[in-house]
């Protein structure tokens, strides 16, 4: 009777072995925008692949534990860079309880123990003497005429 007490709670904590990768996948949608302006072409990176999406859009990326480097383009927009810094998860560290060191390890190895920020900005900024149209006003934009 042991020894099936034994295998049963083996078996339970293979078959929750990497929780973080069960419930929340090794992948991660990431919503981009570009303000002031949309339609530009961005490209995401790291070791893991490279990812391209126009503003404002989602990409599905593959969770690491390395950073995203993020490259956006469009005409008549000077060129924009950001970083989309990976996290960590803090409620995988479930998995001592659950699934061991085994479950830790299979949640780094898919880089399900990390995670991105849901939605990233990448500020543009129009080129001077542009033809692009300029960006719309902000609420905080005066309306009147300068007088003298």
């Amino acid at each position: 009777m042991k020894l099936r007490t034994i295998a049963a709670i083996a078996a339970t904590g293979v078959a929750l072995s990497g929780c973080a990768t069960i419930i929340t996948g090794s992948t991660q949608s990431i919503a981009i925008n570009t303000p002031p302006t949309s339609g530009a072409d961005c490209s995401l990176s790291n070791s893991e692949g490279t990812w391209n999406v126009a503003s404002p859009g989602q990409v599905t990326v593959a969770k690491s534990k390395h950073d995203i480097s993020v490259h956006c383009t469009k005409s008549g927009w000077q060129d924009a860079d950001s970083t989309i810094a990976s996290g960590f998860q803090a409620w995988t560290l479930g998995n001592i309880i659950l699934g061991g060191l085994i479950g830790i390890g299979v949640d780094a190895m898919t880089g399900a123990i990390n995670e991105y920020p849901k939605t990233v900005n990448v500020p543009m900024s129009q080129k001077m003497g542009s033809d692009a149209p300029p960006p719309a006003p902000t609420a905080s934009s005066s309306h009147g005429s300068p007088t003298s």
